[in-house]
């Protein structure tokens, strides 16, 4: 029962990191092309900048989550894809340095520099988060004794390469609909006909990721063609973005996106579910809930701990964003 709850909780913490630093990486990659200048870049910066470094932090505790609930998991997912995580870490550190640099002198170049390390450390995290979930979702060789024995190479096909552009696709969708509910004027009409551009890519990229999965991983074998309410809402909210786009409703399409990333990663975790890692090599290798797991003790007392703190992140994390809701304007800026 606690192997249980300790799953959904993890999906729970990714759930959220998507949604959140989504659209955070979203308007990063975004921000070289929408802003053409100094201001209209100073601006998009602004649009997140009381909320990114707090997004991360649903990662972190993603991660502390995992390595104290499901050691083994953590093991074999951080060795296999140590590579993929290595680069990943380096993109998130000079993404962070880059907001803080960023304004430290006047120099265009300088500006323009930091801006394109803000870009491609946006860009790396979703492409490889898409790399790993399809990993996980496809299968990577696991032996008897929970190793990972394949190369970094092992991790890139085509069903995984889709996964990673699909991932990008959407949060850039994300952030340029996130653009439009915190600017105004010209910024707010380019991050319009950015977002009608990208809607178009995102439900193609994702529906070719779709058909892949169904040759590529026993996902549709275990729940049959018609998969259930979950993955058919995912569809539904994908394809109603481009409407809401069209009537320029940005607040509904941006829920729309939200909802398709969070149903979505539910998707990805009942694929897995009781499984945490699929070994390509044999099933009976695979890695689950039970035999991935902490002690009952352990999981008792994380649970308390846990139950016990997260309703006032949760109200904290509600209140900034209810504290910093007001679009933003050249006359707001904060350097």
């Amino acid at each position: 029962m606690l192997e249980t709850t300790w799953f959904i909780l993890i999906a729970v913490l990714f759930i959220g990191f998507f949604f959140l630093e989504g659209f955070d990486f979203g308007v990063g990659m975004l921000l070289p092309f929408i802003g053409k200048s100094d201001t209209d870049r100073r601006i998009i910066i602004n649009t997140i900048g009381p909320f990114w470094d707090g997004n991360e932090v649903w990662f972190i505790t993603a991660g502390g989550a995992m390595f104290a609930a499901f050691p083994n998991w953590y093991a074999t997912l951080f060795s296999g894809f140590y590579m993929a995580l290595f680069l990943m870490l380096l993109a998130l550190i000079g993404r962070g340095v880059a907001f803080e640099f960023r304004s430290k002198q006047k120099s265009p170049a300088w500006r323009s520099t930091w801006d394109w390390i803000i870009f491609f450390g946006s860009l790396l995290p979703p492409f490889l988060w898409g790399v790993a979930l399809a990993n996980l979702m496809r299968g990577v060789p696991i032996d008897s004794k929970m190793n990972y024995v394949g190369t970094f190479w092992d991790l890139i096909s085509v069903f995984s390469v889709t996964g990673g552009i699909s991932v990008v696709l959407l949060f850039l969708l994300h952030g340029a609909l996130f653009i439009c509910l915190k600017t105004v004027g010209k910024l707010r009409e380019k991050a319009f006909a950015v977002a009608l551009k990208i809607g178009m890519w995102t439900t193609t990229f994702m529906s070719i990721f779709i058909i892949l999965a169904y040759f590529q991983t026993d996902f549709f074998t275990r729940y049959g063609v018609v998969p259930g309410a979950i993955p058919i809402l995912s569809g539904i909210t994908l394809f109603s973005v481009r409407y809401f786009i069209k009537i320029k409703r940005e607040g509904w399409a941006f829920i729309m996106t939200g909802l398709t990333i969070v149903f979505s990663t539910i998707t990805v975790f009942l694929d897995l579910f009781p499984r945490v890692m699929i070994s390509s090599i044999d099933p009976a290798y695979s890695l689950t809930i039970y035999n991935a797991s902490s002690s009952p003790y352990t999981l008792k007392i994380m649970t308390i701990v846990a139950f016990s703190t997260i309703p006032f992140v949760l109200a904290y994390q509600i209140w900034t964003y209810w504290v910093f809701r007001k679009r933003v304007t050249s006359s707001d800026l904060e350097y």
